[in-house]
């Protein structure tokens, strides 16, 4: 292990397995062409924390979300919410996305009563992204008539 990932392990000891896991093995991170007219994207952020949170979903038939990718600035449990959301909504329409709720995240992830703010960041944040697709559907839409 090398010096600074002794560190920062030492400063995550009272975090879950599941949020090191995300934290040190993130899922989905990354992003999509914003031209591309099948994602919707949610940007979020917490002033107190600093975290700032950018999801970006990929859309396809039956409004079933494909894809999902994600890129988080600030804590592990930030971090770990995010990686975890990007999982949990692949698969999902958007209304069955949108039903993700932050006490899910936080349960599953084990977050500790400080860090409940990130999973409301995540819950945030796919609501940002699928309103994000939504209005760009109904220009492009609106656009063709």
């Amino acid at each position: 292990m090398k010096p600074h990932q002794n560190i920062a392990r030492s400063t995550m000891m009272s975090y879950s397995n599941k949020v090191l896991d995300h934290y040190e093995n993130p899922r989905n991170v990354g992003s999509f062409s914003k031209d591309d007219d099948r994602i919707g994207t949610g940007m979020v952020g917490a002033p107190a924390c600093g975290d700032v949170m950018r999801l970006q979903i990929q859309v396809g038939v039956g409004e079933i979300i494909e894809d999902a990718k994600f890129k988080t600035y600030g804590c592990g449990s930030a971090i770990a919410s995010s990686s975890l959301l990007t999982e949990l909504v692949k698969g999902k329409t958007l209304d069955q996305a949108l039903l993700i709720k932050n006490t899910q995240l936080a349960e599953e992830l084990a977050l500790p009563p400080v860090k409940i703010h990130c999973s409301i960041l995540a819950e945030d944040a796919i609501k940002a992204a699928v309103t994000d697709y939504k209005k760009r559907r109904t220009a492009l839409h609106e656009s063709t008539i």
